[in-house]
């Protein structure tokens, strides 16, 4: 997209202040999601969602947010794309957010309702989906 349509994007006049603001959503994206596959390995369930989950994981990083993976996925996507000063980037993380939300987290949900019943009803109620 920037090769077509290339949008200018805003210079706050600091020239690390990019590297700084993106390095550090970068960083906390990759700890994040690093938590949450490190919470599924020590479970023993699966990571992808196309495999069946074998645990209802609630502890770590999964007592403060019920996607932390995904979480961390759009905000290390946000932090690329201030580094690259990619606002197409940064615009299409909206649709990316959406289409995760809608497309796969509420049919992860649907799964682990049926999965896990009550259990699972109950986490949802203590604990948000991203934060």
């Amino acid at each position: 997209m920037d090769r077509l349509l290339q949008l200018p994007f805003p210079n706050p006049g600091i020239d690390v202040g990019h590297w700084i603001i993106g390095g550090t959503l970068i960083l906390i994206g990759l700890i994040l999601a690093t938590a949450g596959i490190r919470n599924f390995s020590r479970a023993d369930t699966p990571v992808q969602s196309i495999e069946p989950t074998r645990a209802l994981v609630t502890t770590g990083i999964h007592a403060w947010s019920r996607n932390p993976i995904y979480l961390g996925m759009f905000l290390l996507y946000g932090g690329i794309g201030i580094v690259a000063q990619s606002l197409w980037i940064l615009i299409l993380t909206l649709p990316l957010a959406i289409a995760i939300r809608h497309g796969v987290a509420a049919r992860e949900e649907e799964y682990l309702e049926r999965r896990f019943g009550d259990s699972y009803r109950d986490y949802k109620a203590r604990v948000r989906r991203w934060l």
